[in-house]
């Protein structure tokens, strides 16, 4: 007799199948890029630390403790204490939010900028195209630093000044990848065939062509974020853009700098350490999107 699709027994069957599948589908994930699931993973965690942070956090951040200023690590203060008596492991938690709060904001308005570019100059063509791309270029002849000094001085050292220079800065990569993809497309027969059925260009370039370009900029989503992550660190380090007492990691590798000669290693290294992880992580994760998303990346591993 066959089993009745409404018989409690049989929910409890297909309840209990799920659970393996949900797993086979994260080990296959795991085995088919190994590097993509340890950055995953990496991120997972500071993700956590950082949604966490409240309840993970000893101490307050940003609390001065002026009687155990520079202590080093101890059971009351797991990475030690900085110059100002504030608890480094704190900080170093609490400045996952800002690694976040940075990157994730700065790579989308990089591919809100950039993407669109991308599909109309390589879409068009022509003068169009080459006044967007040059204008592109001109923001990647500069080394990237120093033009983001030169901006984030001028404007004002804030975080949502950093975002909106990073997010700009970034954008002629997204646009690059797109306008590539966009390229090989436009003179495709389901795009021929889109423009003689009397589509409108937008509908053309967004429902047509963009499914099938922004795999490219999908894969690099990931590593323009680390890119982002550092870049803003290396801002705050210089003494320009997220300032102390934030618990920004490059303004704690910054302060740890000033006390590494005298031998208080810990109010630097703590942050650095943390800082390499995150951007190593979302480099491993980026070359696993890659891998994912390239077959001929796959095939040639």
């Amino acid at each position: 007799m066959t089993a009745d699709a409404t018989d409690p027994r049989h929910e409890t069957q297909t309840a209990a199948e799920a659970p393996p599948r949900l797993r086979d589908r994260v080990v296959g994930l795991a085995r088919l890029s190994p590097t993509g699931a340890a950055g995953l993973a990496l991120i997972v965690l500071f993700a956590l630390l950082a949604l966490f942070s409240g309840v993970l956090m000893p101490h307050d951040p940003v609390a001065s403790y002026t009687d155990r200023i520079l202590q080093p690590p101890s059971a009351e203060h797991w990475f030690g204490t900085d110059g100002n008596g504030m608890d480094v492991f704190s900080r170093v938690i609490y400045g996952a939010r800002f690694g976040f709060g940075i990157a994730i904001p700065a790579v989308l308005l990089s591919v809100v900028i950039g993407v669109p570019v991308g599909l109309i100059a390589g879409y068009r063509g022509g003068y169009l195209d080459e006044v967007l791309m040059r204008f592109f270029d001109g923001l990647r002849v500069f080394p990237s630093i120093i033009l983001a000094l030169a901006v984030v001085a001028a404007t004002g050292q804030s975080l949502f000044n950093v975002i909106l220079v990073l997010g700009l800065l970034d954008s002629p990569v997204f646009a690059r990848v797109v306008r590539a993809e966009v390229l090989s497309l436009r003179a495709s027969v389901f795009v021929e065939g889109a423009v003689a059925a009397g589509n409108p260009t937008w509908r053309i370039l967004f429902v047509h062509i963009l499914p099938n370009a922004i795999q490219g900029a999908l894969a690099q989503v990931a590593v323009r974020a680390a890119w982002a992550v550092r870049i803003s660190a290396t801002l705050a380090f210089l003494g320009v853009g997220i300032q102390a007492p934030t618990p920004e990691w490059g303004a704690m590798i910054r302060q740890g700098a000033e006390f590494m000669v005298t031998g208080q290693w810990w109010v630097g290294v703590f942050p650095g350490t943390a800082l390499i992880l995150m951007v190593f992580g979302l480099n491993l994760l980026g070359d696993g999107l890659q891998d994912v998303m390239d077959p001929r990346r796959r095939a040639a591993k």
